[in-house]
C-alpha cells in the first residue's frame, strides 16, 4: 500500500484548526467511503469542480477590527454591512469556501489564518448561523471564524514572486532518535508530549523561540514544540525548471553521478565530464545504435547519463492555445505547453510501480480537480507498511487523479528515476513554477483552490 496524501483541511470533512492529532496519524479523521489508497501516501477526497450556479454577490455581518477607514461598493447584499468595511479577516487555517451561501454546496477551496479576502457583499444561508461573506467568485465564507476589516484586502499578484529555495516554510526532519512534540513551550522536556515523530519524519516550523532556560523549539504547523537540538534541516535540491528557447525540446539534465562529453557521437576522444543535475542544451540530437546522443557547446553526450523531452503533439481535448502539462514516465521530465509549444521543463521522479500498480504514476489524460500550497503525506495508517514516514505541508500539490499529483520534494535526491509512490515529484522550485503557472488560479489569502467552470484545472497527460 502506497503512503496517505491528505488533501489538506477542507477536503478531510473534518473542521479545519480541530487541535492536535495523536502521533500514530497526524491527520484528522476521516469517513472511510472517502478514502482511497493511493500515491506518495495519497488518500483523496473526491470533489467535483462547482458549476457555475450563482452570480456574485452578497456578504455578511461581524465585527470591525482595526485598520484605516475607506469606504467599499458593495454588490446588493441582503444583510447591512458597515460602509467601512473592505476586506474579510480570516481567522482559523484552513477555513472553508463555498460556490454558495449553502454548506452543502461544492466546495470552492480554504483560506489561510490572517489572510484578508475582498469583501463584496452578505447573504442568509443554510449551514452557516451567522452571515454567508461573499469573498470571491463563486466563493463564500460563513462569518463565524472571521471578522471584517477596514484594512485593504491582499492584493492580486499575476506573477507571484517565487520563494528563494521553493519551500514556503522551513522544513525540518527529526534526527537519529526520533523527537516529541509539546502543545506548550513550557512543557517541553518537563510534561508529557503530544505526539511523538520517528527518526527521518518531517516537521513544518513556522517560528524558534527559547524556553525558560535557553532551549531552542521550533513551532510546527500543528501547534506543537519541538526541541531544534533533535532536528535537522531539509537541504532541498536548487535547480528548477529550464526554459525551452523558441518552443524548440533543446534542454535536458545529466542524471546520472556524472557523464563524458566526447567529441563525436557514440565515440571519439574525451572532451570534458558534467555532473549530477547540470542543465545541458543541444543544438542537434542524432540517433547510433537506438541511442540518442545530444550535441552540447563543448561535444557530446549520451542520452543513457542525459534526460530531456520527446517530441509529441497534443491531446485531442487541448484547445489551439490551451495550457496543459506533458509527463513522460520514460524520460522521467514534465514539459509545459501552449498548445503545441513546449515552454518549459523539469527533471522529475515518477512512481516506482508498473502497469496498474497503485506506485505507478496513472498513465492516459486527467485534470487538475484541486491545487493544495501544502498538504501532509503518510503512511501511517498502513500496518504493512516496512517504514512508516510522514511529511508535513508537502509544498506546491497538483493532485490530477484522485491521489495522485504533481508537488515538491525535499526528502531526495533521486531525480531522473522512478522513486516515488505514484506522484510526480519535482524540486520544490520546479513544482512552485508549475503550481503558479497551471489553473485553477489560486487567489491571494486562499490555501487551496477548485476548478470552476470557468477556470478548469490544466490538462495534464501522462505517457
Amino acid at each position: 500500500m502506497p503512503c496517505q496524501a491528505r488533501a489538506a483541511l477542507f477536503l478531510s470533512g473534518a473542521p479545519p484548526g480541530s487541535g492536535v492529532r495523536r502521533a500514530a496519524s497526524l491527520n484528522w479523521a476521516l469517513p472511510s467511503a472517502t478514502r482511497y489508497a493511493l500515491n506518495v501516501g495519497h488518500r483523496p477526497w473526491l470533489l467535483f469542480a462547482a458549476p457555475w450556479l450563482v452570480a456574485l454577490g452578497a456578504l455578511g455581518t461581524a465585527a470591525l477590527s482595526d485598520g484605516t477607514a475607506h469606504s467599499q461598493p458593495l454588490w446588493q447584499s441582503s444583510v447591512p454591512l458597515p460602509k467601512d468595511a473592505r476586506s474579510v479577516r480570516i481567522l482559523r487555517q484552513g477555513e472553508y469556501l463555498w460556490t454558495r451561501p449553502d454548506r452543502k454546496s461544492p466546495r470552492r477551496g480554504a483560506a489561510m489564518l490572517g489572510a484578508l479576502l475582498p469583501l463584496y457583499g452578505s447573504q442568509r444561508g443554510p449551514g452557516c448561523t451567522g452571515t454567508w461573506l461573499n469573498v470571491g467568485p463563486l466563493a463564500w465564507v460563513c462569518d463565524v471564524n472571521v471578522e471584517l476589516s477596514r484594512a485593504a484586502p491582499f492584493p492580486e499578484d499575476p506573477h507571484p514572486t517565487p520563494t528563494s529555495n521553493g519551500l514556503p516554510l522551513d522544513y525540518y526532519f527529526a534526527g537519529a532518535d526520533g523527537s516529541f512534540g509539546y502543545a506548550k513551550l513550557s512543557l517541553g522536556d518537563v510534561g508529557a508530549p503530544d505526539n511523538q515523530y520517528e527518526p527521518g519524519m518531517s516537521v513544518a516550523l513556522v517560528r524558534i523561540e527559547r524556553n525558560a532556560i535557553g532551549e531552542a523549539y521550533g513551532l510546527n504547523t500543528k501547534g506543537l514544540w519541538l526541541p531544534m537540538r533533535d532536528l535537522n534541516p531539509a537541504r532541498p535540491l536548487g535547480f528548477s525548471t529550464i526554459e525551452l528557447e523558441q518552443g524548440q525540446l533543446n534542454a535536458g539534465w545529466v542524471y546520472a553521478s556524472s557523464t563524458t562529453v566526447r567529441s563525436k557521437p557514440n565515440g571519439g576522444e574525451r572532451v570534458t565530464t558534467l555532473n549530477q543535475f547540470e542543465a545541458v542544451r543541444f543544438s542537434e540530437v542524432v540517433t547510433k545504435y537506438k541511442r540518442r546522443w545530444f550535441k552540447t557547446q563543448q561535444g557530446w553526450v549520451s542520452e543513457s547519463d542525459v534526460r530531456a523531452p520527446t517530441p509529441t503533439q497534443p491531446p485531442p481535448e487541448v484547445q489551439p492555445d490551451e495550457r496543459w502539462i506533458d509527463v513522460e514516465i520514460e524520460q522521467q521530465v514534465v514539459t509545459a505547453y501552449r498548445g503545441a509549444t513546449p515552454l518549459f521543463t523539469a527533471l522529475a521522479s515518477t512512481g516506482k510501480g508498473t502497469g496498474k500498480s497503485e506506485r505507478a504514476t496513472p498513465k492516459g489524460t486527467h485534470r487538475i480537480w484541486v491545487k493544495l500550497r501544502t498538504t501532509d503525506m503518510d503512511n501511517l495508517e498502513n500496518e504493512y507498511a516496512g517504514r512508516y514516514y510522514a511529511i508535513e505541508e508537502v509544498p506546491w500539490v497538483l493532485f490530477f487523479k484522485k491521489g495522485y499529483g504533481l508537488h515538491g520534494t525535499f526528502w531526495h535526491r533521486r531525480f531522473g528515476r522512478r522513486q516515488s509512490h505514484g506522484c510526480v515529484n519535482l524540486t520544490p522550485r520546479a513544482a512552485e513554477r508549475f503550481f503558479h503557472w497551471a489553473s485553477p488560479r489560486m487567489p491571494a489569502g486562499w490555501s487551496a483552490v477548485i476548478p470552476t467552470q470557468y477556470d478548469p484545472g490544466t490538462l495534464v497527460r501522462v505517457r
